[in-house]
């Protein structure tokens, strides 16, 4: 049999009357919910504005400094006095190099050989030279000896009427014939002695040393290398060894501008700040002021040492200087305490400054003196390290609670 057909009943979705009102009594429940949490709200926020605690800056009232004043400020480079490029006195070929760069050497440290055999065989001969000057000496005196003993002889037979006149005369002049000859040989050893040193000079021209204490910065020639005292051949032959600094010697040049030099005196204290180390502030003094001024950057070269060296400082670092004044001497005015103009205000002609004590301020009247800048002199009224408000509300009253900003 044939199904019967599905019959939809559209009565079902209807809502009785009682559960519709149900719902629009909820939906006006939260409506009057949310307005109430958004009036608390504003009534909080308006009422936390109207009592909320007013924000300050502070600053702490101080004595003025009475230290060395800064007079000029410069700057330029660590500069060793002792600096030097190590070369040989002649041409030569590197055979040996002892050093490195970094290391520390101490003066007469050999610190490279060159090639020294031509020089060798010019030593061997000029001494071979001297010691046959030497021979030749001996055998003279020998021969003297005896022409002494000839002349002698020839004296007595001559006064014994035995001998002739010319026979004594010949054996006299044999006798100074080798004196004369012995003075010579003895001024050609002294020449071939000379010639000695001067081969043996060459010979230690052959090896190269620190001329004083110092640190090699900088390895300039390879064993192989030619080397020379003059640029020769090029870029194929060097004209140093090494270079060496003495640490000890590092001070400091600057160009002072020839319209400030008058601020700046041999002995005056210096403050240097390396570029490397800008928070380290190290003492120094100026040693010395070249008496001359460059025409071209109307500069006068100054000199300034270090009063205690350190391991940090380098040669050629950048530092900046303050050239610093004479202390100030004490007096009352000077004793007077320093706040930020700011801080004073004025109540109906009367000075007064808010002081911050713990979370509240209190009013305090004072007595002013001279204005420096932004700085006020605070002659009575304050102690050294109370905190004064600096900026805050217009409307600041005493023993009112306040929040300091940081």
């Amino acid at each position: 049999m044939p199904e019967a057909p599905v019959k939809h009943d559209l009565g079902g979705l209807r809502i009785e009357a009682h559960k519709r009102g149900s719902r629009n009594a909820g939906k006006v429940i939260a409506i009057v919910f949310s307005v109430l949490v958004v009036s608390l709200l504003i009534v909080g926020g308006v009422y936390a504005y109207v009592h909320q605690t007013p924000s300050v800056q502070v600053a702490t009232a101080d004595a003025p400094d009475t230290g060395p004043q800064a007079l000029l400020n410069a700057s330029g480079y660590v500069t060793p006095q002792r600096r030097a490029t190590v070369a040989a006195k002649i041409t030569g070929r590197v055979t040996s190099v002892f050093f490195t760069e970094g290391m520390h050497v101490h003066k007469g440290f050999v610190l490279a050989t060159l090639d020294d055999s031509d020089a060798q065989r010019a030593l061997a001969s000029a001494q071979a030279d001297r010691n046959a000057a030497q021979a030749n000496i001996l055998d003279l005196q020998v021969q003297l000896k005896n022409a002494q003993i000839e002349l002698h002889r020839a004296q007595e037979l001559r006064t014994a009427g035995i001998q002739t006149q010319e026979q004594l005369d010949n054996a006299t002049m044999t006798e100074n014939s080798l004196r004369a000859k012995i003075d010579y040989a003895q001024a050609q050893v002294l020449a071939a002695d000379a010639r000695t040193r001067e081969a043996q000079q060459a010979v230690d021209n052959c090896v190269i040393s620190a001329p004083f204490d110092g640190i090699i910065v900088s390895k300039d020639a390879q064993v192989g290398e030619m080397v020379s005292p003059i640029s020769a051949g090029g870029g194929f032959t060097r004209t140093g060894i090494a270079t060496i600094v003495d640490m000890a010697s590092n001070e400091i040049e600057v160009d002072v501008n020839e319209n400030y030099i008058a601020r700046v005196k041999p002995g005056q204290e210096v403050t240097a700040v390396l570029d490397a180390y800008p928070d380290w502030q190290i003492p120094c003094r100026v040693r010395t002021i070249i008496p001359t001024a460059d025409r071209q950057k109307a500069t006068v070269e100054v000199r300034i040492a270090f009063d205690k060296l350190d391991a940090r400082i380098l040669p050629d670092m950048g530092v900046k200087v303050t050239f610093l004044g004479e202390e100030k001497p004490a007096t009352k005015t000077q004793a007077a305490l320093m706040v930020p103009q700011n801080a004073v205000r004025d109540d109906g002609g009367q000075k007064i400054v808010f002081l911050v004590k713990g979370d509240h301020i209190e009013r305090h009247a004072v007595k002013v003196g001279t204005t420096n800048g932004a700085q006020t002199q605070i002659l009575a009224g304050l102690t050294s390290g109370d905190t004064v408000v600096v900026a805050g509300p217009a409307n600041l009253k005493d023993g009112e609670a306040v929040a300091i900003k940081r």
